[in-house]
């Protein structure tokens, strides 16, 4: 992985998925070589996510929540309040980063970040994502255009966790879904968040960071 400029952190608070999404493709499509990475911190509304070529058999029971069809990879995962979303939007290319050593980058920041209160977490290859035990602690789904990554992370915080029950996590029906809350951690999500940066910034080879903004540009 090669030396790269700042990222660029944001930590934008409680804001709606689509909106997001779209500042996502739109950052992608009009950066350039000296375009700033940047990873953006935040929580969504309720909302059901279903990746490029999810499969609807997976949605069971949505009811009021709304379903929204992306561009990730993957197959259907929820995001609520108290769920700390991640976004890295890296330029690859530029970082000499595979697409699968970002996913184990990623991971390894949940991990580290599980060791930090003693939970032994780990990532696995077959399902992308992190795990205590046989429950899954966070998802991963990206997208990668023009050699750069966007989508991220979710880490489950403190949220509710009842409409996980209405899907087939990620594809696998009836995994079990744990939170950070239920593992013995009281920390809330702005503390999470400010732990989490320190531990994504360090696995990407990012240490020399950062500047921080309260939104996108």
């Amino acid at each position: 992985m090669s030396r790269v400029r700042p990222a660029v952190i944001r930590h934008l608070g409680l804001v709606d998925y689509e909106p997001t999404w779209r500042r996502m493709q739109a950052f992608t499509d009009r950066r350039d070589t000296e375009t700033r990475d940047e990873i953006w911190f935040l929580q969504h509304p309720p909302v059901f996510t279903m990746g490029m070529n999810a499969s609807p058999e997976h949605l069971l029971t949505p009811g009021d929540i709304p379903v929204i069809k992306i561009d990730r990879g993957g197959q259907v995962t929820y995001h609520g309040p108290g769920q700390l979303v991640v976004y890295p939007l890296l330029d690859l290319e530029r970082m000499g980063l595979g697409v699968r050593q970002l996913v184990c980058a990623l991971e390894q920041a949940i991990v580290s970040l599980a060791d930090h209160w003693g939970i032994e977490a780990y990532g696995r290859r077959d399902a992308p994502g992190v795990y205590v035990g046989e429950s899954k602690l966070a998802s991963i789904g990206l997208r990668i255009r023009r050699g750069c990554s966007y989508h991220g992370m979710a880490l489950n915080v403190n949220l509710d966790l009842e409409p996980f029950s209405r899907i087939n996590p990620c594809g696998y029906r009836g995994m079990a879904v744990t939170r950070l809350a239920d593992l013995g951690v009281s920390s809330d999500l702005d503390e999470t968040a400010a732990l989490l940066e320190r531990f994504t910034l360090r696995a990407l080879g990012l240490d020399s960071v950062s500047l921080s903004f309260p939104g996108p540009a």
